[in-house]
């Protein structure tokens, strides 16, 4: 196997959730992650294994994406919860519903920071590089948009 497959299988699951946190739209992540991977595969050939450059391909597919349809619509949610127990798959399928209908009330620049921050893939000053802002003033986003969210969840 070689090094761009081994990119490609560490990487796509989280892409695929930070895109679907960016668009809330299942079948748009899936298009998106394997557009954002061919991008890369294309652009800096098989050696393209920067994990911070991936995320920056996805993140610029979303945003063609979105302004593209100009909708945000919550995508169906089948595929959550794989518990054995149905009460227990409908609860999380409700629960990750609630989470996401949350996270699109948000502004765009909190949700991509929560999206960011929830694909463990990049620490704070990762996360500044890429949005072109300090670390501290990545800390100070993320925590007015975790109370931000909080708050939303809290009123549903």
């Amino acid at each position: 196997m070689d090094t761009y497959d081994c990119f490609y299988r560490e990487n796509k699951d989280r892409v695929y959730a930070y895109l679907l946190r960016m668009t809330r739209d299942v079948q748009l992540a899936g298009d998106l992650t394997q557009e954002s991977f061919a991008r890369c595969l294309s652009s800096y050939g098989r050696n393209g294994s920067n994990r911070a450059l991936l995320y920056t391909i996805a993140r610029n597919a979303a945003l063609d994406a979105v302004r593209k349809r100009r909708e945000e619509a919550l995508g169906d949610n089948e595929e959550i919860a794989s518990a054995a127990n149905p009460e227990c798959q409908l609860m999380e399928k409700e629960a990750f519903g609630r989470m996401l209908d949350a996270i699109g009330k948000l502004n765009p620049v909190d949700r991509e920071l929560i999206s960011l921050l929830a694909t463990e893939a990049f620490s704070y000053r990762e996360i500044g590089k890429l949005l072109k802002i300090s670390e501290t003033n990545v800390k100070v986003r993320v925590h007015r948009a975790r109370l931000r969210l909080k708050a939303l969840l809290d009123a549903q």
